[in-house]
């Protein structure tokens, strides 16, 4: 029997998700995707995939997930209409595209950009909590961004994964490692001065960005030195980073497939 692939791109506001995964018990953005797509199929057989999993309470403004069906889309953009009329208004589907049978959309080579959004120094309206962190101590900033460059280039991530193993991966690329004030999210209720940390790279261990982003807090508290973020990057080093950066400011921005 002829399949029929398509890669459908989402968005979501991850907060009140326990990540994409499915688990019992627990609401998932996995099952909201597949109970809304069994409603619209009228329950035809159906498979998804998805390009990776995020965490419980990470958002995206661009994620992507492969469906498999045994039977084509006559109408794509009807099929994203009525899509997007079921599915739960903090998710929005924004695009599908047909691909073959080649196409295997964890395998295929991808960049994914993501970004971390914070600021610091004093309590925020509570309407920020779903994308942005607050950390209420000072922060050296300059510092910060003169840590997040480290991160650039190729090195040794090992205690930037949670849980590593002695049989991991660990030497990785990261192509672009910013931090700057931000000026990509906007809100009325949001402080003065938010900050966003960017990071960008063909691949990422579990919790890595959310390791790297607890360095570069501890960086500005001054818990951490540039020194000493530098040596947790040396091949072969033992060095474990304990402090994971809240979820909740962590968006996946952007996916591309090479």
């Amino acid at each position: 029997m002829k399949k029929y692939f398509y890669v459908i791109s989402i968005q979501y506001l991850g907060y009140r998700f326990h990540g994409w995964q499915k688990q019992a018990n627990l609401k998932t953005l996995h099952l909201m995707v597949d109970r809304t797509l069994n409603y619209i199929l009228d329950g035809k057989s159906f498979k998804t995939l998805c390009a990776g999993r995020t965490d419980a309470m990470v958002s995206a403004e661009q994620a992507a997930f492969e469906l498999f069906l045994q039977e084509p889309i006559e109408d794509p953009n009807s099929f994203l209409e009525l899509f997007n009329y079921n599915l739960p208004q903090d998710i929005r589907a924004l695009d599908i595209q047909e691909v073959d049978e080649k196409f295997n959309i964890i395998q295929h080579s991808k960049i994914k950009e993501y970004h971390y959004l914070f600021t610091y120094g004093e309590k925020c309206h509570p309407f920020c909590a779903p994308i942005m962190t607050t950390i209420l101590d000072d922060l050296d900033i300059d510092l910060m961004k003169q840590g997040a460059k480290r991160f650039e280039g190729e090195h040794y991530f090992k205690s930037y994964c949670y849980k590593p193993t002695d049989h991991g991966l660990y030497t990785r690329e990261i192509m672009l490692s910013e931090l700057n004030e931000n000026t990509i999210y906007k809100a009325n209720y949001f402080p003065k001065k938010t900050f966003l940390y960017r990071v960008k790279g063909k691949g990422f261990m579990r919790n890595q960005i959310r390791l790297m982003m607890g360095a570069l807090i501890d960086l500005g508290k001054g818990k951490l030195t540039l020194e000493d973020l530098e040596k947790s990057l040396m091949p072969g080093n033992d060095l474990r980073r304990e402090y994971i950066a809240p979820a909740s400011g962590l968006i996946l921005k952007h996916i591309e497939f090479l």
